[in-house]
């Protein structure tokens, strides 16, 4: 399947990101926050499929790795998580980088499906 890098600053969302997609057979790297991110994307070397990565986050937020990725890995497929709806509207200007932005809270069915998806059109 696929190797999906996930930026979640809260435990409890991240936890449950990495849980459903390692049981829908994906290989996971998790971090905390978006400079993590920034630097197991550059230390994989292009290695990611998919940066699924919360907006609002400490020291590098979503929107920053996003443009970064997209920058320095346009072959990585990217999507957004956010629960604050002015944070949607900041991510609707990224729309040729960035995949999808997906809504939180969301069911494991929901997350699985939203990458499925991406992944998808990636190719």
């Amino acid at each position: 399947m696929a190797r999906i890098l996930v930026a979640e600053d809260d435990d409890t969302i991240r936890d449950l990101v990495v849980r459903a997609l390692t049981e829908d057979g994906h290989e996971l790297t998790a971090v905390a926050n978006g400079a993590a991110a920034f630097d197991a994307l550059n230390q994989q070397n292009d290695g990611f499929d998919l940066l699924l990565t919360d907006v609002k986050m400490p020291i590098m937020d979503g929107i920053a790795l996003a443009l970064a990725a997209g920058r320095d890995h346009p072959d990585v497929a990217i999507m957004l998580m956010t629960g604050f709806a002015d944070q949607r509207e900041r991510a609707h200007g990224l729309d040729a980088l960035v995949h999808d932005v997906i809504a939180k809270p969301f069911s494991v069915e929901q997350i699985k499906g939203a990458v499925r998806e991406a992944l998808v059109q990636r190719h």
